[in-house]
């Protein structure tokens, strides 16, 4: 488990007046609202004050990957009427659908370090769940070939709540799979094993948010795309916690027997 930062005046001083630089130089970059980057600059400080530079820099990937799959292939998914709206950039509530229950697990590793390292895990799991589900998403809507409702697998329009094609969730599991070896590259998960656990977390709870797209968004007025989204990180974060102990002592012996010798 990577060192946790001092919770001192200090250093919470520091994470607000970096991130408020920051946010100011970086508000012409076409990723967010002014809103946007108002809330993005809050949920910095309070990645950087509970879990040091390590965990802004991850949300900081999660950010840049999702922008950078966003904008391929924008135009024909705009003029198949597919896009993001406001040209792709995020607003507040897309902030906080995708990083709340990050930024809550961070927050509490300061309350809990004895635990620090599966609160770690599964905070690791909700972005990777995150970004599995942008990454299948935009994929779908612009390369996927044959888009189904997964639960009857009848075919429907891309872009329908709950559609999946082989092409979109291909690009949920390199999502889920990139999104975890940031994690592992910056010392917040340790192990091939976590970054297995991570990424195979991050796509079934993908499945698990167009199922509940499929069956129930249409029915509940207030199940929002965002509150979809933090629904999802929940559940990849819990599902994280629970695997974790089943699946560790039986992943890590085994994984480097699978792995050619140096």
């Amino acid at each position: 488990m990577p060192p946790l930062p001092p919770q001192d005046a200090g250093h919470w001083l520091l994470a607000l007046a970096l991130n408020a630089a920051l946010i100011a130089a970086a508000q012409r970059a076409p990723l967010l609202t002014p809103a946007g980057w108002a809330h993005a600059g809050l949920l910095g400080t309070l990645l950087w004050g509970s879990l040091g530079p390590r965990g802004w820099l991850a949300v900081v990937a999660y950010l840049a990957l999702g922008s950078l799959v966003t904008r391929l292939g924008f135009a024909r998914k705009q003029a198949a009427g597919l896009a993001e709206g406001r040209g792709g950039r995020r607003g507040p509530e897309n902030v906080w659908g995708s990083a709340l229950v990050g930024c809550g697990l961070a927050l509490l590793t300061t309350r809990l370090p004895a635990v620090a390292g599966p609160l770690l895990l599964a905070f690791a799991a909700s972005f990777a769940a995150k970004l599995a589900d942008t990454f299948g998403s935009e994929i779908g809507k612009r390369w996927g070939r044959h888009t189904v409702l997964i639960t009857s697998l009848r075919p429907v329009p891309p872009g329908t709540e709950g559609a999946i094609s082989l092409e979109g969730t291909a690009a949920s599991l390199a999502g889920s799979a990139l999104m975890a070896a940031v994690m592992l590259a910056l010392g917040l998960i340790r192990g091939p094993w976590a970054w297995l656990l991570v990424s195979a977390v991050g796509l079934l709870a993908t499945l698990l948010e167009s199922l509940l797209g499929a069956t129930l968004q249409s029915r509940w007025r207030w199940l929002s795309n965002e509150v979809v989204n933090g629904l999802q990180t929940l559940v990849a974060a819990l599902l994280a916690l629970m695997l974790e102990p089943l699946l560790q002592p039986l992943l890590e012996p085994v994984i480097p027997l699978l792995l050619p010798a140096s």
